[in-house]
């Protein structure tokens, strides 16, 4: 059970304002999200590491032919897995997406097929979740397409808690469709997200989030040697969309993830670095990096040995499966609650006429058949980066005893199993 400490920082009741429009809100966990979250196992996160690591090395110039080598071995392990997931979810479609990459002018010698594995989880509606994770990797040299290049927590740890997660969302029918793709090329340029996020906007998918997923699982820095398994990092870029994102990951992971607090860094990813969120971000998308907050550059991308002693480059033994659960836990309880949540409210307005330390803030239903009337206004100072009070409204207007010079509000909608929207900035407006 969570802490008195985080419910005193979530919810406040506001002093002096009618009860019949405004109230505080329960802390509570959904049943069916609590329990999905308990059953992530570490021995099934371990075995699906393992195995991608067994295929010796998954470099996009590898073989596409060996059943236990290369990059095509990893693919078709990733394929059949999901393929058993599809035995007991009807809801649950796979394919394979295959596309040309590489030669003259790029960071491939030569030009390769390669192939995005992806699963989809039909929803009610045509809202779009992703969650991204690349399943190829790379030794120091950029064309070694040979040497023993494991990969176990880049990103071998993202591979494994995508699986998971696919294992482990629920059969029923969810309000949003849930795609969970496995993407090849990153090593090489983003390849594999660039193909997909076009397709995403020739397609016109109607996506809400995206979280990409890459090197979850490792909790100690090189160089420093300090250690950390309790804080994982969400990257988010230049944008009030996708930063409502991150907040939204931080309050329904740290609500539901025991031991685990959400660092959110403003900005799109690591300084020389790249992710697979990037070309998604690029498009107009809302997407977001998830990732460890401590990283150890002496194992990624490193000369690694094998045997089961060993301990140099990105080899098992460098995932912390207590950390690389918490991780896969943030992202299954965001998405099953995102997955349940009703539409956001449209047109969220903070009137700035008039010279008042009360705000009045109104909102439209999110659609004209919405039967929902049930809102959170989320409230916090201009220099603080997360939400501090939280407050539940019914109807579709309120007036708050806070001045707008002094606040940035928001508005989510809420359903009375607690499930949210991601929140709606009010924009001022005279």
């Amino acid at each position: 059970m969570k802490t008195l400490a985080y419910l005193l920082q979530l919810i406040t009741l506001l002093l002096g304002t009618s009860l019949t429009c405004l109230g505080q809100i329960p802390f509570r966990q959904s049943t069916d999200i609590a329990l999905t979250v308990n059953k992530i196992s570490i021995d099934s996160l371990h075995n699906t590491i393992d195995k991608l690591v067994s295929f010796h090395t998954r470099h996009n110039l590898s073989s596409k032919s060996k059943s236990d080598f290369g990059i095509g071995a990893a693919a078709n392990y990733i394929e059949s897995r999901l393929y058993s997931i599809k035995k007991y979810h009807h809801n649950l479609s796979v394919e394979r997406m295959t596309y040309k990459a590489g030669g003259k002018g790029s960071r491939l010698l030569r030009e390769v097929e390669l192939s995005n594995i992806i699963a989809t989880i039909k929803g009610e509606s045509s809202r779009t979740i992703v969650l991204l994770a690349h399943y190829d990797s790379r030794t120091e040299d950029n064309n070694d397409s040979l040497s023993f290049a494991p990969g176990a927590d880049d990103n071998g740890s993202g591979v494994a808690a995508l699986l998971e997660i696919a294992r482990l969302l629920p059969k029923e029918r969810l309000k949003c469709n849930v795609i969970i793709a496995f993407l090849s090329g990153e090593e090489h340029g983003l390849i594999g997200a660039e193909m997909l996020s076009r397709r995403a906007v020739e397609e016109k998918w109607n996506i809400v989030a995206v979280l990409n997923n890459d090197m979850i699982g490792n909790s100690t820095a090189s160089e420093t040697g300090e250690k950390n398994n309790s804080v994982v990092r969400v990257f988010s870029d230049n944008n009030e969309e996708i930063r409502q994102l991150a907040r939204y990951i931080k309050e329904t992971s740290e609500r539901y993830v025991e031991n685990l607090s959400v660092k959110l860094i403003y900005r799109n990813d690591r300084f020389g670095r790249g992710g697979d969120h990037t070309p998604f971000v690029k498009k107009g998308f809302n997407a977001v990096r998830v990732c460890e907050y401590y990283e150890n550059y002496d194992r990624t991308h490193r000369p690694a040995e094998k045997g089961p002693l060993s301990n140099r480059g990105d080899v098992i033994s460098g995932v912390d499966f207590e950390y690389l659960k918490k991780s896969c836990a943030l992202n299954l309880a965001t998405v099953y609650n995102l997955a349940l949540a009703p539409l956001p409210p449209k047109n969220v307005v903070m009137h700035t006429s008039g010279l008042s330390n009360y705000t009045t803030i109104t909102w439209d239903n999110p659609d004209s058949t919405s039967k929902n009337n049930m809102y959170n206004i989320l409230i916090r100072d201009t220099d603080k980066s997360i939400w501090d009070k939280k407050i539940i409204v019914k109807g579709n207007s309120v007036k708050l005893p806070y001045s707008k010079d002094n606040f940035i509000f928001s508005c989510q909608s809420v359903v009375e199993n607690g499930h949210e929207s991601i929140p709606v900035e009010a924009v001022g407006k005279n």
